[in-house]
């Protein structure tokens, strides 16, 4: 280790400094690291800015770890790339200065010490001096004489001298008050209270009476429309933001005022009861505060929700007057009814400059990725209507559409649906019989039959959510609560919160184009997933759209998640519902890292009798890069293995372990001689696979650890007729598990397969010698509450030398006996944790018609 921290400090010309990073090669480049930092050549101490140069990359992943605890903020690293950039002045001003003043200094000193005829050690670098007091007396030596008996092994009577009464009066006092200092700073920052006023944003404040007046006159400034181009890097300011240990953005409201025009015509209505609610869910939360100087976000108190009450130029003038305007930086516009007749413009028609904006029917249009947030349309029948929740399952009408004010185009799509199909559809309208008192939003009307709305959703599987005059539309949240699946025919609609809500699993995106073929689309979709979508839906309501605060503080979740990536929620926060969550264990691979490189993983090879097999599995396993250890589980009790002499000669340990018994849980013992993290089990039989593609396979486990990733697919369905789950190995766009003849995974769950595998499912697979690879697909699903990962185009083994007789698989009752795992594992494990995706992982340029040579895995297999 090289401490180079003194490298710019060499004042005396005829010493001179040559760094290690000089030299034409480093003396052992594994073993030489650098170390610089600025606290000493640049006197930059609390800055805590350094440097390492290492070319081994297990000591530079070491340390890049504890940099996550230890990180340097934004505007420190903006600094010192600016100073280190001006080499020039570095180089002309800064150090030849330094470098004298140094040198002054160091004459100084040194005169003064041969002057009292101190003997020291001088040197033309650094700050210090080494004087040399073991003739002066222990009084006067002080503490230095501590350091001077370490450096020349001086034995004295006592560690630390004793000072004289004058001097160990002042210090001690000097000490007390810096300690009864640091107790006071201490309890003002720790002990429970609020630096923030405890005073609330009530609804008074808000009234309307007793407000300041404004008044705008014609030709106050209006801000630009709406940046297009803006994005968080480019038009928030995130330093506003600062640090903030409970990684929670500040909000501040602007005081109510009422702006007028130059003839006192007021701008705007009174503040809704909606923007109320909202204005008092943010100020009762933890992101509000009072102090407008700590605030990272503003919300003016100016009501914009419905653009059909605004005066567009004055409503703009007014955001123009709010003191911390700056073109809309850092504020945040609510807006759910955007655009007016004729035109109805997805987006607030308000000029807003660099403002966020979180709106109600946003297009892909007009809708700023990843700086606006998409938000619902409220529905106040959530307040007024109790309607209950209804579980899951088939229900009366297949298909439902409930708007009244439907494009006739799309009716006569609809009723030609209707005619079709029957009684699985229906279409309901606005009703025109009804009699005085009844109110016509809580009815809906098919012919002369009356329905109650929303009640009437409940009776149905799928409903239809049309776009009207605006793309969003309220009625998409009637539907969620009512447990239908939402069927979206609205062209480039961006539906709420699709930043952080996976939609796939509640809803049914349907082209406008192919509203006439809704009906066989929605058919497609298995009873199984249509059970799961009614659930999801009806969570996404009770989590994000059933009140104004629930759709307020989710907003300000997500931008909060943009400005504290490090502590944002994760998919399975935002998209779980706690049923789900608290079904499943907590993932124990917790740690973020990618486990390194130059470890590799351990193969570990299930043999009973395939010897030859055996051998040419081990031949092209070895093959393998980051191939660590290659472990041979022998399985045969009567039968001894190959003498030392037959088997393959390869670069990596290769270690036999015997059983005691022919089991076939033994390829998931937690054996000693497994050293690394990575696992890749392996049958004997399994010559197919390329080293391109194990070594792929290992880099897609290392970036996800806590995944069991390997190469065929199967996948558990849910059969009806018999009413039970089953195991289905043919091609499909769907996969739940991977076949462990060829997996990777943590050796962590070997553990958990042997100790802690819930009932009798590991004497059940050995008495039946099977499934042991749906028990482990299970077990690693229910602990992580996460899907496998398929690697690689694979769907089979295909193995032309294997027969009926060497082959488990190819036995006839085979699929009927793993379904009859499957059944019997869920019942075991009381759910059913395996998890269904439609994605696999290739290599980037796998099909790019690109030369083999820049490829990294040009040898990916066939099908």
């Amino acid at each position: 280790m090289v401490d180079e921290v003194y490298m710019l400090s060499v004042f005396e010309k005829s010493a001179g400094y040559h760094s290690v990073l000089s030299l034409e090669g480093l003396p052992d480049p594994q073993r030489t690291h650098v170390m610089w930092a600025t606290s000493k050549d640049f006197g930059m101490s609390g800055l805590r800015f350094g440097t390492l140069y290492t070319e081994n990359r297990d000591v530079a992943t070491a340390v890049a770890s504890l940099c996550r605890y230890h990180g340097l903020s934004g505007l420190v690293q903006y600094q010192m790339a600016q100073l280190l950039r001006d080499r020039d002045w570095i180089n002309q001003v800064y150090l030849p200065e330094n470098h004298a003043r140094l040198k002054a200094a160091h004459t100084y000193v040194a005169g003064e010490l041969r002057a009292l005829g101190i003997p020291f050690l001088g040197r033309g670098a650094g700050f210090f001096i080494w004087v040399d007091l073991r003739k002066e007396r222990e009084e006067e030596a002080a503490c230095v004489i501590m350091c001077a008996s370490v450096k020349y092994n001086i034995r004295g009577p006592a560690l630390i001298p004793r000072m004289k009464s004058k001097h160990r009066i002042y210090y001690i006092t000097l000490f007390s008050i810096v300690l009864l200092g640091l107790i006071a700073t201490g309890m003002f920052q720790f002990w429970p209270h609020s630096i923030e006023s405890s005073s609330d944003w009530s609804v008074e404040k808000r009234s309307v009476r007793d407000v300041p007046v404004v008044r705008l006159p014609a030709d106050s400034p209006i801000p630009e429309r709406g940046d297009l181009s803006c994005r968080m890097h480019t038009c928030f300011d995130v330093y506003r933001c600062g640090f903030n240990p409970k990684n929670k953005i500040k909000v501040y409201i602007y005081s109510l005022k009422k702006y007028v025009d130059d003839f006192g015509v007021p701008v705007s209505n009174t503040i809704s009861r909606e923007y109320n609610e909202l204005l008092t869910a943010i100020s009762d939360s933890d992101y509000y505060t009072d102090d407008i100087s700590r605030a990272c976000l503003f919300v003016p108190s100016i009501d914009v929700l419905n653009q059909n009450t605004l005066r567009i130029k004055e409503t703009a003038q007014a955001l123009a007057q709010l003191s911390r305007w700056d073109r809309g930086t850092n504020h945040l516009l609510f807006n759910m009814l955007p655009g007016g007749p004729p035109d109805y413009n997805t987006a607030l028609d308000v000029p807003r400059d660099r403002a966020l904006l979180a709106g109600g029917g946003f297009s892909t249009w007009t809708y700023r990725q990843g700086y606006d947030v998409s938000i619902p349309v409220y529905s106040p029948l959530s307040a007024e209507v109790d309607l209950p929740e209804k579980g899951p399952g088939p229900r009366r009408y297949f298909l439902l559409s409930s708007q009244m004010a439907v494009h006739p185009e799309y009716r006569e799509d609809l009723e030609a649906l209707q005619a079709r199909h029957g009684e699985a559809v229906l279409v309901l309208d606005k009703c025109t019989n009804l009699s005085e008192g009844v109110l016509s939003v809580r009815r809906r009307c098919h012919k002369h039959q009356v329905f109650d709305y929303p009640q009437v959703l409940q009776e149905a599987t799928f409903c239809v959510v049309l776009r009207g005059a605006r793309l969003g539309q309220a009625v998409l949240s009637d539907v969620l609560r009512a447990g239908c699946v939402p069927v979206v025919i609205a062209d480039s609609y961006v539906l709420p919160f699709s930043e952080v809500l996976d939609w796939k699993r509640a809803s049914v995106v349907v082209p406008e184009e192919k509203m006439s073929e809704v009906y066989s689309i929605l058919q497609s979709v298995p009873q199984r997933q249509i059970e799961e979508m009614q659930r999801q839906a009806r969570w996404f309501w009770e989590a994000y759209f059933q009140s104004i605060k629930a759709i307020a503080l989710a907003t300000l979740q997500i931008i909060n998640d943009r400005i504290y990536p490090y502590a944002a929620l994760s998919y399975e926060e935002w998209n779980d519902p706690p049923t789900v969550k608290r079904g499943s264990v907590s993932n124990p691979l917790f740690l973020p890292l990618i486990p390194p490189q130059s470890q590799g993983f351990t193969a570990i090879v299930l043999t009973y009798d395939r010897v030859e097999s055996l051998f040419r599995v081990i031949t092209e396993v070895s093959k393998v890069p980051s191939l660590s250890k290659l472990l041979v589980v022998w399985n045969n009790q009567n039968k001894n293995p190959p003498e030392d002499s037959l088997w393959p000669k390869i670069r990596v340990p290769l270690k036999v372990v015997r059983t005691a018994e022919n089991k076939l849980s033994n390829r998931f013992f937690p054996y000693d001689e497994i050293e690394t993290e990575a696992v890749l089990a392996i049958d004997d039989d399994i010559i197919m696979l390329t080293s391109d593609e194990l070594q792929f396979g290992y880099e897609v486990w290392r970036e996800f650890p806590d995944r069991l990733v390997g190469y065929p697919g199967r996948l558990h369905l849910w059969d009806h007729e018999m009413n039970k789950w089953k195991y289905e190995s043919e091609w499909t766009n769907e996969v739940s598990m991977v076949l462990t003849g060829a997996a990777f995974y943590h050796k962590y769950f070997n553990y958990l397969y042997t100790y802690k595998m819930p009932g009798d499912i590991k004497n059940w697979v050995d008495a039946h010698m099977n499934c042991e690879d749906i028990a482990m697909n299970f077990l690693v699903a229910n602990v992580t509450g996460k899907a496998v990962i398929k690697v690689t185009p694979r769907k089979k083994f295909k193995c032309p030398e294997c027969t009926a007789i060497d082959g488990l698989s190819l036995d006839q009752t085979h699929m009927v006996e793993r379904s009859e795992c499957i059944n019997k594992f869920a019942s075991v494990f009381g759910t059913m944790p395996l998890k269904v995706v439609e994605h696999r992982a290739d290599p980037v340029l796998y099909k790019d018609d690109f030369p083999e040579k820049l490829k990294s895995f040009p040898n990916i297999g066939s099908l």
